[in-house]
């Protein structure tokens, strides 16, 4: 690999280092005791968007989290009826304070139906800012409307990217509104780069697969009767309750309920290789030469969630209160990422590293002649390799719409769909091996005036144990969780804390609570203990704060870890808005310096590069999205990073947003003071610690983003990146530019039309980008959406 002369850029000591990462975690922690203005639900900055795009924007330049964008991209597309919603719907709105959520109920019960949300402003109950940011996931049904009216919306994407010279990926959506309380939608896509029809070959003693063809496949459809008082969900959907800790694939901070699902997300940011193909039973790589270096479009993605009939009761008056229960079932073939999955019949227990029979079983590519030497396939999303079977339900009593008790619990059972051949789960899998699991739990909150407390208690079921009976360390079987949630809200203040402890044992796929970033076995809501503080508030009427702490410890391995961030905004003029915000991330407080790795892929949180993830409800890899994933097991370094932003706005249709961010990181391969492999487990007691290097690696980002809307019905959109990965070695890490234009035109109303251009352009100087095809790359996408 060629080297380059270094640049010179600043290095911090071991000792500096020390001390910055101190400065910044103070930082952060301090401004948790300041008053303020409170916000919403776990979003991260201010939320103002208009469609998914925007929040893609926000994602890609990390001002929300992967679990956010995803929250937030299926709230607009499902849409909230502003008269309908209940207290805990209301908070999953951007922006809006439990204050404010209890100030629209009350406004709502004293004028018994909102007509016009503008009415909120007028009243006084929300400012004009907050009710625009809601503006777009918010919708209003009128009692006064014919019984029959109908309305909706179609949408088609497609996205495509030179030299692809197949179809150009596709994805459809729409949704209908009908009969008042009626509710249809689907959601489908144009399959071209995955596998199918994946079975066992007894020849081989492997799975094999048909060669990837485009394939259009609808995998969201749904029929929703919902009114005030009872639910009926027929297709797609998400459920969750609680705290979240004993069942929830919702991704709502609060849920309560079960969900209408029909979301295909906006296209990656990146492209994929065209060829993912290995030499298998051949004399040659079948991606050898310009064919393995060629990247193209990858298809749209969406998320496996439930798919069956769901019923709910969401308000039977009972006594002083009222009752609510729900019970789902779901039985879906759902897909798996290749590469875990093992043979229980060659293997006693996966999490045995050292049988190399606890590997991943082969997928080779089925040839005409079943006999013929065949390639194996690489980094594939599988299709319809189990059948799960869930079925579960909630019922809970309410002294009033903040106060209440309740009960959930749920069981899963899997059925392998390979051809006969019984395969299993790897412990990196999120879903248990061995057979059934499945969780119970009860729950409860408590709310007057100021105050909101929720707690949970949860036991889970597996068979792992079993299962692992004859391996090395059986271990499994089920454990305990637990979860404290209080919130403080008054006037214009709110502060959370969350406390909550996870067993080792705890392996419940269905838990989706507060957590760590980092993972035990695939799932992040197990093996740790620790807590968070949040407040969010305005220290000034112009000056907006929001601030966390999340600390925690792995009980088995005893390794304390702390995740901390502060972001402070001020309109210092109505033309100008400038902001900054830090983050700090320790993986083992005990320790800390360049000399120690940090990890991490450059992709969505909780998926894994190259074409999978870790999460059962994942069809594909969201690694192209392009936003910092969770960190690699091993590592005990830091990353620190802060980011200077100013929003100018020279005319009211016209936004300009430059903005800088430098990190630096915990990276042993970024220079080579040693042996990097003797970095990748520290052992606090060795009294001969690896030696101190050089600096951390430093990486910076620069954006500019512009906006204008020059009438209401046209919106140009343009930005422009500059990131450079490690940048004293230019061979190492990647140096992109990235710039796009977008421009869209709504028709009277009812037509949309947008399209799209990205240009990205490859600077380092690596082996890989040297080959890369195309490069640079040429992006197009072009959306059609009608309503009625």
């Amino acid at each position: 690999m060629p080297r380059l002369s270094r640049r010179s850029s600043p290095d911090l000591s071991p000792r500096t280092g020390r001390l910055l990462h101190l400065v910044v975690l103070l930082a952060t922690a301090l401004p948790l005791i300041a008053p303020g203005s409170a916000r919403a639900a776990e979003y991260e900055t201010f939320v103002d968007v208009d469609d998914e795009d925007d929040l893609l924007e926000l994602n890609t330049a990390g001002d929300i989290s992967a679990e956010t964008f995803e929250t937030l991209v299926e709230l607009l597309r499902r849409g909230l009826d502003l008269n309908k919603a209940r207290r805990e719907e209301l908070f999953t709105l951007p922006n809006l304070s439990y204050a404010e959520v209890d100030a629209i109920i009350r406004y709502r019960e004293e004028v018994g139906f909102i007509h016009d949300p503008a009415s909120l402003v007028i009243a006084g109950v929300l400012d004009a800012r907050l009710l625009q940011s809601i503006s777009a996931f918010i919708y209003i049904v009128d009692p006064g409307v014919r019984y029959a009216s109908t309305s909706g919306r179609v949408r088609l994407r497609t996205a495509y990217s030179p030299p692809d010279k197949r179809a150009p990926a596709m994805a459809i959506d729409g949704q209908i509104q009908t009969l008042r309380n009626l509710n249809i939608g689907f959601a489908g896509v144009l399959l071209r780069n995955r596998v199918d029809d994946v079975r066992y070959d007894p020849n081989r003693d492997a799975l094999s697969a048909e060669a990837p063809k485009p394939t259009p496949y609808l995998p969201k459809i749904y029929a929703q009767w919902d009114t005030e008082r009872w639910t009926v969900m027929l297709g797609t959907y998400r459920a969750g309750f609680g705290q979240r800790l004993t069942f929830d694939n919702s991704r709502n901070y609060t849920p309560n309920g079960i969900y209408r699902d029909a979301v295909i997300y906006p296209r990656p940011v990146k492209l994929s290789k065209l060829c993912r193909e290995s030499t298998g039973e051949l004399d040659a790589n079948p991606c050898a030469g310009e064919l393995g270096d060629t990247y193209v479009t990858p298809d749209f993605r969406w998320q496996q969630t439930m798919q069956g009939l769901a019923v709910g009761i969401k308000r039977l008056d009972l006594g002083p209160g009222w009752l609510q229960a729900y019970a789902f079932s779901s039985i879906m073939a759902k897909q798996l990422y290749q590469y875990y999955t093992y043979d229980p019949d060659k293997c006693d227990d996966p999490r045995d590293d050292d049988n190399p029979n606890c590997s991943a079983p082969d997928v080779y590519i089925r040839q005409d002649n079943p006999l013929a030497p065949a390639p194996a396939a690489l980094y594939q999303t599988l299709p319809r390799m189990y059948r799960d079977i869930t079925a579960g339900g909630n019922v809970s009593y309410f002294f009033n719409r903040r106060s209440w008790v309740g009960a959930t619990g749920y069981g899963t059972d899997i059925t392998w769909l390979t051809g006969g051949k019984r395969l299993d789960f790897q412990e990196s899998q999120r879903v248990p091996f061995g057979g059934p699991f499945g969780a119970i739990g009860v729950n409860g909150a408590w709310g007057r005036r100021w105050s909101d407390l929720g707690v949970e208690f949860a036991r889970s079921f597996d068979s792992m144990k079993k299962a692992s009976m004859n391996g090395p360390e059986p271990r499994g079987g089920g454990g305990f969780a637990a979860l404290l949630r209080w919130v403080a809200s008054w006037k214009t203040h709110e502060i959370e804390t969350i406390v909550r402890y996870y067993d080792r044992d705890y392996a419940n796929p269905y838990a989706r609570p507060l957590a760590g970033r980092d993972q035990f076995e695939g799932q992040r809501a197990r093996d740790e203990a620790g807590f968070r503080i949040r407040y969010t508030g305005r220290i000034t009427p112009k000056t907006y704060l929001r601030s966390w702490v999340n600390f925690w410890v792995s009980p088995t391995f005893g390794v304390p870890a702390i995740h901390a961030s502060t972001r402070i905004e001020h309109t210092l003029k109505r033309w100008f808005i400038p902001a900054a915000w830090f983050e700090g991330y320790d993986r083992d407080v005990r320790t800390n310096g360049p000399q120690f790795c940090y990890g991490g892929t450059e992709g969505l949180s909780d998926y894994v590069e190259g074409g999978g993830g870790t999460d059962p409800d994942n069809s594909e890899s969201f690694a192209d999205y392009g936003y910092e994933g969770l960190v690699q097991t091993g590592c005990r370094g830091e990353s620190i990073k802060y980011n200077l932003q100013a929003a100018f706005l020279p005319h009211r249709r016209v936004k300009l947003t430059p903005r800088f961010q430098h990190r630096f990181i915990g990276d042993p391969k970024s220079n080579d003071l040693s042996n990097p492999d003797d970095l990748q487990n520290y052992d606090p007691d060795d009294p001969n610690p690896a030696p101190p290097r050089k600096g951390y690696r430093q990486d910076i980002s620069a954006w500019l983003t512009i906006t204008a809307r020059p009438v209401d019905a046209l919106r140009i959109r343009s930005r422009i990146r500059y990131q450079n990965f490690a940048i004293d070695d230019n061979a190492y890490l990647e140096q992109s530019l990235w710039s796009y234009a977008e421009v869209g035109y709504l028709f009277k109303k009812a037509f949309l039309l947008m399209g799209r251009y990205d240009n990205y352009i490859w600077l380092d100087k690596r082996e890989s980008t040297a080959s890369r095809i195309p490069s640079p790359e040429h992006r197009f996408m072009l959306t059609l959406e009608g309503r009625f």
